[in-house]
């Protein structure tokens, strides 16, 4: 992470953005979302990640995180990320029978990027920086959470933020969606 974007485990939730090299619409497949999705669940689940909110767009993921003290949140998004990549690579060194048609195409991306980037060996699929925003004020948490909820719709794929599958607006609209969330109040 950059030195002007740290984490401090000041209780506070954090706006966070993950997004893949190129901005590459890797997350147009449900294989890829799930590899996500499942790694999400299993940081919930064993190494204490807080979501609040997240939405998972075509190239990229926005997310409000926190811990609940189990694990630092910087080392959960580490571990999340590099999990997700690692997963995400496999998928696409896989000599099975392919649901992608841009398989190689995007692993070949992906391997330069790792290739040009001193801080990977040989494949990177994110960008390097998260740049976590502490939400430490009302209007903030109002304001991420808005901006998570809108970007579906602010990219023309729904009419309503709760339409959107891959994100938390459905839960916030008193529906059900695919992580378990906590409320920002």
């Amino acid at each position: 992470m950059s030195r002007n974007y740290k984490i401090a485990e000041s209780g506070y939730p954090y706006f966070v953005t993950y997004t893949v090299i190129e901005w590459i619409d890797l997350f147009i497949r449900n294989v890829y979302r799930e590899v996500f999705l499942d790694s999400v669940r299993y940081c919930q689940q064993e190494k204490g990640l807080v979501v609040y909110a997240w939405v998972i767009m075509p190239s990229h993921i926005h997310m409000i995180l926190g811990s609940n003290g189990k694990m630092p949140l910087e080392g959960i998004i580490r571990d999340n990320k590099s999990f997700v990549s690692r997963e995400i690579r496999k998928l696409l060194e896989s000599s099975e029978e392919s649901f992608e048609s841009r398989k190689s195409w995007m692993y070949h991306m992906m391997q330069s990027a790792g290739i040009r980037n001193p801080n990977n060996n040989d494949f990177q699929l994110w960008m390097q920086h998260n740049q976590p925003i502490e939400l430490n004020t009302n209007y903030l948490m109002d304001q991420k959470l808005n901006y998570i909820h809108n970007n579906p719709v602010e990219a023309g794929f729904v009419s309503n933020p709760e339409d959107w599958l891959y994100g938390s607006a459905i839960d916030y609209a008193g529906g059900k969606g695919f992580l378990d969330i906590e409320f920002l109040e």
